[in-house]
């Protein structure tokens, strides 16, 4: 059994908010009875973007467990990779940081879909020919592909807007790949859908959840519900079956 704890969207500022709503859900990894196997976080690991926010996070994910990071929209390169240079093994030293990482025999492949200064993602031609040579590489295990921004539409009015684009070019690299599933975040809910063939799955936002259109409105308005639990999202992986995920919310 290979179990990744899937979070998404933190968006550290600095605030007590912000930390607290995080250790709720890093509290509860912490009393797992068999610890799982990574942590992934999908981006918007920051609000700014700031160096001192990536610090704080890096203080917040010391779990005794591997864990993977990827930027969000929110997220910006050099301060990502000073301040979180010991979760991060990307080539360069800027914009884009892709990665690919062997963790107790599954294969993540961490794409970076942001575009700098843009709330909606992109994979650029040298992006998705990363990408297809290396889910063309042979790898006896699971393979996950991560990245911020869903290939989907979320039929909001506001979020659709920031959605990834050129989804055909990114369709035809996924194609018939030897791929576990898709795992992804920005939207600040729990996703299960299909996109290429494959499992597209999505971590609730820590930070904050996005009510859909026809749900009650958050508190005092606005975008995103601040009261709403923090979640994760458990993906259980054990050979030969197909993978179960549970969504927890921890109180």
């Amino acid at each position: 059994m290979y179990v990744i704890a899937h979070l998404s969207d933190p968006h550290l500022d600095g605030s007590e908010e912000a930390r607290s709503r995080l250790r709720r859900v890093t509290s509860y990894l912490r009393e797992f009875r068999r610890p799982v196997d990574v942590v992934l976080v999908t981006g918007d690991l920051a609000d700014h973007g700031l160096e001192a926010e990536y610090a704080e996070l890096a203080a917040e994910l010391k779990l005794d467990v591997p864990v993977l990071v990827l930027p969000g929209n929110h997220d910006v390169s050099g301060p990502l990779r000073a301040g979180l240079a010991s979760y991060v093994d990307s080539p360069g030293a800027d914009h884009p940081v892709h990665q690919v990482r062997e963790v107790a025999g599954a294969r993540f492949v961490l794409v970076d879909s942001t575009v700098p200064g843009e709330d909606h993602g992109l994979l650029s031609d040298e992006s998705l020919v990363w990408l297809d040579g290396v889910l063309r590489e042979s790898f006896d295990g699971p393979v996950f592909v991560a990245f911020h921004h869903p290939p989907l539409d979320l039929h909001h009015p506001v979020m659709d807007q920031w959605m990834l684009r050129s989804r055909d070019a990114f369709e035809a690299v996924l194609t018939g790949k030897p791929i576990t599933a898709l795992l992804t975040g920005h939207v600040h809910n729990a996703i299960v859908t299909t996109f290429a063939g494959h499992p597209v799955l999505g971590a609730p936002g820590i930070r904050s959840t996005v009510p859909l259109p026809f749900e009650p409105e958050p508190p005092g308005g606005g975008l995103v519900d601040t009261t709403a639990h923090p979640g994760l999202a458990l993906h259980v992986h054990i050979p030969g079956e197909l993978l179960q995920t549970v969504y927890r919310f921890p109180l």
